[in-house]
């Protein structure tokens, strides 16, 4: 079921946003009485066609749908007739070229201002900016970091969720920063701590980089107490029910799930005798095998247990986020431009070595993020499906022939020129463009397969 669901979510989200992408093209084209001629969802062989419109445009659909085109009359490809050379691309003015070509990338960018302002108005949930255990020896911990702190503002920007304290850090520990974290303790007292991120190295960021900062979501603890047993895994052999109170683990006193989790991921295929509560009745000890299960090639315990949550203390650690719609309109433009503007930088310091190339994703992973967040319901959905429409307007405006933003340097050239680019020009750029978009494909598939490989 989870990869049905995967493979559903991320051809939904592959096909409503190459859609979105074609659509801007098609409309701005139309608007400058540009004769379409194919609108095609994908490449490659079509599966469907059907044709509408007073110009019998063909819509296709493609047998490979890793992306679309939309195919205007032009000259260049074959001859026309007199009567609709007004209406060919190249007898355009530069400026309605430009228009038409900017107008994909621009779809992007507006389908997601659209969707974060669904998202801002409706109310979006996160956790709490509670610190939870600062590790000893980290940035946090020379920052004076005290558990139970609230994040206030990162640089005088409000922080209002966890994710906003993320992004926020996120984007300053790339640029090697130093910031000043407004926290608030829980007697309602401000204070400032500077945390220096310019010591985290590429591979850090890669990973959970707040933990190599020393910075933990606060958890209330949590009892020993068995909420729920996995039929047929370790502990249901091993006799466990649901509600028992696990007391010791061998010879040590246990008073927090937290070293049930860790006697049992360090034990893979030991027995650990567990002492345990039950109702009225004596303490008695049962023995549980943990199986055994790789992560990150590392062979770890598990005995299909969790715990008994309170959850009138998880609801206090969350809160939701929610703006008026003059206000979400605003809050829409300015995090589309953030991002937007935080992937050039991520990309530029890919190139230049200041960041992992490990953060390239390819269509593997993308679509292991599509079947998560449809997972965690329309909201996460939503929030990933403008993220990657942000990606699919920046990357394709990035000056590389065979893109828009390849398209868009000829006709800036030809703005200074006040004639085109030589097609002899052109065909060079395009080799050149399909050599440097296989290597980012290279790179993007390799990390996909590492990924898998590495859990």
């Amino acid at each position: 079921m989870n990869l049905i669901t995967t493979i559903a979510a991320f051809a939904l989200a592959l096909g409503l946003l190459i859609v979105v992408h074609e659509l801007g093209h098609y409309v701005i084209a139309r608007l400058c009485n540009v004769k379409v001629l194919r609108f095609s969802i994908g490449f490659g062989r079509a599966v469907a066609v059907r044709r509408f419109g007073r110009d019998q445009t063909e819509w296709v659909l493609a047998a490979f749908p890793l992306g679309g085109y939309v195919k205007m009359l032009d000259e260049r490809e074959g001859e026309v007739a007199a009567h609709e050379l007004a209406r060919t691309f190249n007898r355009q003015s530069v400026y309605r070229r430009l228009a038409i070509v900017v107008a994909g990338p621009a779809a992007n960018f507006l389908f997601a201002i659209a969707a974060y302002w669904i998202l801002f108005v409706h109310g979006v949930p996160g956790m709490k900016p509670l610190i939870g255990a600062v590790m000893p020896a980290t940035p946090a911990a020379v920052a004076r970091f005290t558990p139970g702190e609230t994040i206030v503002k990162i640089d005088d920007e409000p922080v209002a969720t966890w994710q906003d304290a993320r992004w926020l850090l996120l984007k300053r520990a790339v640029q090697k920063a130093t910031v000043t974290v407004e926290v608030r303790n829980a007697r309602g007292e401000i204070n400032w701590r500077r945390l220096d991120l310019s010591r985290l190295s590429a591979q850090e960021l890669d990973g959970d980089f707040l933990r190599a900062l020393g910075l933990t979501r606060y958890q209330p603890a949590v009892a020993p107490v068995i909420g729920h047993i996995v039929a047929g895994g370790a502990a249901e052999r091993g006799g466990l029910r649901a509600g028992d109170r696990i007391v010791a683990i061998g010879k040590q006193g246990v008073d927090r799930w937290e070293q049930v989790v860790e006697a049992v991921r360090g034990n893979p295929l030991s027995p650990l005798v567990l002492e345990i509560e039950r109702g009225a009745t004596p303490p008695q000890r049962v023995t549980v095998i943990p199986d055994a299960v790789v992560e990150n090639g590392q062979k770890l315990g598990r005995i299909g247990a969790a715990p008994r949550i309170d959850r009138a203390a998880i609801a206090g650690l969350f809160t939701e986020v929610r703006y008026s719609p003059w206000e979400a309109v605003l809050k829409s433009l300015d995090k589309t431009w953030d991002t937007s503007v935080f992937s050039l930088k991520m990309l530029g310091k890919m190139i230049v070595g200041e960041v992992s190339l490990k953060n390239l994703s390819g269509p593997i992973t993308i679509a292991d993020y599509a079947g998560q967040s449809a997972q965690s319901g329309w909201i996460a959905y939503l929030f990933f499906l403008a993220l990657i429409s942000i990606s699919l307007g920046v990357l394709n405006l990035l000056p590389i022939p065979l893109l828009d933003g390849g398209h868009l340097m000829y006709y800036i050239l030809e703005v200074f020129k006040g004639s085109p680019v030589s097609d002899r020009a052109i065909e060079i750029g395009q080799h050149v463009g399909m050599a440097l978009l296989f290597t980012l494909m290279a790179f993007a598939l390799y990390n996909d397969i590492n990924r898998l490989i590495s859990g």
